[in-house]
């Protein structure tokens, strides 16, 4: 129970990796507020997370669209203890095809977004406090076709080392996970790839691991958990690579 009676907010908690986290805090007794950009999967996600979770329609590239969320948190709770920013979306395209309209996008919600929910929570916060953010190992890998997402993932690092500094003398940590190729929704949400594309670009992915299979959301849940907890209190500022070795190896 290691969040037992912690108040903790999952920006991106109502499918893949956000979901498996919100149900291994809720199971480990934390109070889990989620938000999400679609109301039906934020619904049928805090049911599944139970434990009396709840959920807040909000679009992360909208960033005004979480004021509504941290009042609720203010009113009812009055703080925030573990802050996990998982909302994020894929943009694969290579370097000749890419248009500003996609990379303005993809950034808006990866680097952009993430970093002001994390600007806006920080009033709640206090010592003590966690933030976790999902990163990616495209941010230190050239992988073709990946320049946007990699891009905005390499900047919301570098936007994690800085929080990290700054907010370490006001006894709150900053950390990053960043996952290998995980079989999360995410990767059938690519703009003007076919069904063919994605399942060749799966099979290009599990080449790449050398586990040789794709992780899984809860396998990505275990590492944000350890992270956000009191078992993480000596860490901050790290990146933490949940690859199957793709990185290491």
């Amino acid at each position: 129970m290691r969040f037992n009676n912690k108040i903790i907010l999952v920006v991106g908690g109502n499918s893949g990796i956000g979901l498996a986290s919100a149900k291994g805090f809720a199971a480990e007794g934390g109070r889990v507020i989620l938000t999400g950009r679609n109301r039906e999967t934020l619904n049928a996600a805090a049911a599944e997370i139970g434990h009396g979770a709840t959920a807040f329609q909000a679009d992360i590239a909208d960033i005004e669209s979480l004021a509504p969320v941290i009042d609720a948190i203010r009113v009812a709770h009055g703080r925030i203890d573990v802050l996990f920013v998982n909302a994020g979306i894929g943009g694969f395209a290579g370097v000749r095809d890419v248009t500003p309209a996609q990379w303005d996008e993809v950034h808006g919600v990866n680097l952009r977004g993430c970093f002001f929910a994390v600007q806006q929570a920080l009033p709640l916060m206090g010592r003590g406090g966690s933030i976790v953010l999902t990163g990616s190992i495209g941010a230190v890998l050239g992988v073709p076709g990946n320049v946007t997402y990699a891009a905005a993932k390499a900047g919301l690092r570098a936007a994690a080392r800085i929080l990290a500094t700054e907010l370490v003398t006001e006894g709150m940590r900053v950390n990053v996970v960043s996952p290998g190729p995980t079989e999360t929704p995410i990767i059938n949400r690519n703009p003007g790839m076919s069904a063919d594309d994605v399942a060749g670009l799966r099979a290009a992915m599990i080449e790449a691991v050398p586990m040789k299979r794709m992780g899984e959301a809860d396998e990505i849940a275990r590492a944000v958990l350890f992270l956000a907890s009191d078992e993480a209190s000596f860490i901050t500022g790290i990146d933490l690579f949940v690859d199957g070795g793709c990185v290491e190896l």
